[in-house]
Formats: structure tokens, C-alpha cells, sequence
């Protein structure tokens, strides 16, 4: 007697208010001779952020406060700056960099040690940005917030390892 096995994923989200939840399902459909179906689900493992690092801020140059963390999501790793998240509004060009010193300089003499995510996209708030699977995640210490036009470090927040 041969089976036939037919693998279904399922995949449902749910949105409560700003924050969603994502479960999913495998659903596991035998056939027999007859062509009857035997059905099993069994649960995915979690596809929601996997925490991998936090740190709040701390002021440099200027006021800097909240959270900054490192996710891992479906395979992506991504920096988090929370909704507690804020900044000085007076730099020109600030941008976001992940450096290999729990303690950055306050000015860089070159910016070796560091990986420059991008821009800032705001001074304050919720904001993501995509890691790199080419970067060592290991090597990084903390995450900064820096004026390029005159290169100061506002503020940066140590990272710890979460197991």
C-alpha cells in the first residue's frame, strides 16, 4: 500500500494595535488507496522576533535616550530603535552606526570598527533598519548616533548579548 503525503503551510497574523503576532501551522495530509485523508497539524516553530541584543542610549555630544536592539526575523536581522527612542533635532546628517566598542569616541579619527546602517530616518521614535548578513554580529558592541557634518558621536547605546 502506497501514501501519498501532501505538506500545507498556513500562515495567520494578527494585528493588535501597532504590534502583530504571526502563527504558523504545518498541516500534514496523508491519502490512502481509498483516497480518505488523514489529516495532523503540528505548530511551526515561532516566526515572530528573535532578540538577540539590547542596550538602552545614553547621551555623547547630545540629549540621547531609549532602547536599541537587535532582532533576528525569518532569517533577517535587523536594529531596532524603539518608540522610547529619541534624539537632539540639531544635527545635519545624522546617521546610525553599529561600532566594536561598548564606549564609542566622541568624535572618530576614521571610522574603522564600524558599520554605517544609513541615515537616521528620525529623531525620535519607532524606526528599523536591515543588518547585513555579512557583518559578525559578535564583533558588534554598540549602536551610535552619528553627526557625520560634525562628526560627534549624540549618543550611543552599549549592547548586551541575550542568551
Amino acid at each position: 500500500m502506497k501514501l501519498k503525503q501532501i505538506i500545507l503551510l498556513s500562515v495567520t497574523s494578527i494585528v493588535v494595535g501597532t504590534s502583530s503576532i504571526t502563527i504558523s501551522k504545518a498541516h500534514s495530509l496523508q491519502f490512502n488507496q481509498n483516497q480518505t485523508i488523514i489529516a495532523q497539524s503540528q505548530p511551526l516553530t515561532d516566526q515572530g522576533p528573535r532578540l538577540m541584543m539590547s542596550g538602552q542610549f545614553v547621551a555623547g555630544e547630545k540629549p540621547t535616550t531609549g532602547t536599541a536592539r537587535i532582532v533576528n526575523e525569518g532569517g533577517l536581522r535587523f536594529l531596532e530603535l524603539r518608540d522610547d527612542f529619541s534624539t537632539s533635532n540639531q544635527g545635519p546628517d545624522l546617521h546610525v552606526l553599529l561600532d566594536d566598542q561598548s564606549k564609542p569616541p566622541h568624535s572618530y579619527q576614521n571610522l574603522e570598527g564600524t558599520i554605517n546602517l544609513g541615515k537616521l530616518k528620525s529623531f525620535n521614535g519607532k524606526q528599523r533598519y536591515l543588518i547585513s548578513d555579512m557583518i559578525d554580529i559578535r564583533k558588534v558592541k554598540s549602536v551610535v548616533i552619528w553627526c557625520q557634518t560634525a562628526n560627534a558621536t549624540f549618543g550611543y547605546a552599549p549592547l548586551i548579548e541575550i542568551p
